[in-house]
């Protein structure tokens, strides 16, 4: 990532943290997590998709993968040192980890632009008690971009990927899930839901909705017309994702927004078909070749 791109990144990154933050603050742990009648509820993947592999050098010079932890319950947490609701919930997951070591294992993965030596010493200064190292761009990718700070995500002890939060969250919640992965009791129920691209952008083509997009005015046939075109042409912002994945990635994206009405525009019959943008080939995991 170039210096530019970095910047771009970490001032769009500080403005999701602060409004994802204040969302959560203010609505509650979120859907993730909401009561229903009367009681807690939680929600993981149903037929989970395995975790990205990877191999990085921790900050303390010991490898870290995901290999090397399965059989626990593991929390992937992507930080940088600043962003706020990040070194806000760092005393939770220090908790979580004292409490639950043996059985949970959670790793840090910064994307900072600072050098080692400066997240080394915040480590030691919050006195973080797990592997903490620097996602390279290759990681970032295989997890989706990272759109937003904190993100973590969720793992049973098969290695697979259960839940994926974006920003700050009550501890409580990620206890509750960590508990129910482990088989202990916890003071909620657990609901399953597949994943139409929030976890994983490669499966945005089973979502039957799509953020900023209204469908509902379109038949069935016309619908599923629309669906098609969204997962099969490239968006031109950059993104390297389908128009699907791009609204999901971002849904303040301009671009994808347009597109997508467009084709729904063209496949209702509302507007004279136009001449569409050059369509990338995209390849089988979802980006553009």
């Amino acid at each position: 990532m170039t210096p530019p791109r970095q910047r771009a990144f970490r001032a769009a990154c500080e403005t999701i943290c602060c409004c994802v933050a204040f969302f959560l603050v203010t609505a509650g742990c979120g859907a993730a997590a909401k009561p229903q009648q009367g009681g807690k509820v939680i929600r993981l993947v149903r037929n989970p998709d395995a975790a990205p592999e990877f191999k990085l050098a921790g900050l303390d010079g010991k490898a870290i993968s995901l290999a090397d932890v399965r059989g626990k319950v593991v929390l992937l947490n992507f930080w940088a040192t600043w962003c706020g609701p990040c070194r806000a919930e760092i005393p939770d997951l220090i908790e979580l980890q004292e409490k639950y070591k043996g059985q949970l294992q959670i790793i840090g993965l910064t994307v900072d632009d600072d050098d080692a030596g400066v997240i080394q010493q915040v480590v030691a200064r919050t006195g973080i008690n797990y592997p903490v190292a620097m996602a390279s761009a290759e990681v970032r990718i295989k997890y989706g971009g990272i759109a937003a700070l904190p993100t973590s995500f969720v793992l049973d002890a098969q290695g697979r990927v259960v839940q994926k939060h974006e920003g700050l969250r009550d501890p409580a919640l990620y206890e509750t899930e960590i508990r129910a992965l482990l088989g202990l009791p916890i003071d909620a129920r657990v609901e399953t839901f597949e994943d139409t691209g929030q976890i994983f952008l490669a499966h945005a083509d089973r979502a039957g909705e799509l953020p900023g997009v209204d469908l509902s005015k379109l038949t069935p046939q016309q619908r599923q017309a629309a669906l098609h075109g969204f997962n099969a042409e490239g968006c031109t912002c950059g993104c390297e994702f389908t128009l699907a994945q791009c609204r999901i990635y971002d849904r303040n994206c301009p671009v994808s927004k347009a597109r997508t009405e467009k084709i729904i525009a063209e496949v209702s019959g509302t507007a004279p078909p136009s001449e569409a943008p050059e369509k990338a080939p995209v390849s089988p995991q979802g980006h553009p070749e």
